[in-house]
């Protein structure tokens, strides 16, 4: 990962940019020495909130299951047949 201060991503955003369009690596942003945000490529970004997506329905599904709320294979079949018409 690269890393830059925020005086350079001002001065430079346009190659910052540009590099990180051409790399695809992910760039942090430092202020005062600490991180204050990343810079990511758009696909990159909209992948990784894909996977997040995919990520929090398991976890509600691992809810569901340790708190018992779970139904049949065939209710289930049975409700999603009523729902798509």
């Amino acid at each position: 990962m690269k890393t830059e201060l925020v005086t350079t991503l001002k001065r430079q955003a346009t190659k910052i940019l540009s590099e990180l369009h051409e790399t695809k690596e992910t760039v942090l942003i430092t202020e005062h020495g600490r991180p204050s945000a990343y810079l990511v490529d758009a696909d990159a970004y909209e992948m990784m909130e894909n996977r997040m997506k995919i990520l929090e329905g398991i976890a509600r599904g691992e809810l569901a299951i340790l708190e018992n709320r779970v139904i049949k294979h065939s209710d289930a079949k049975k409700i999603m047949n009523k729902w798509l018409g």
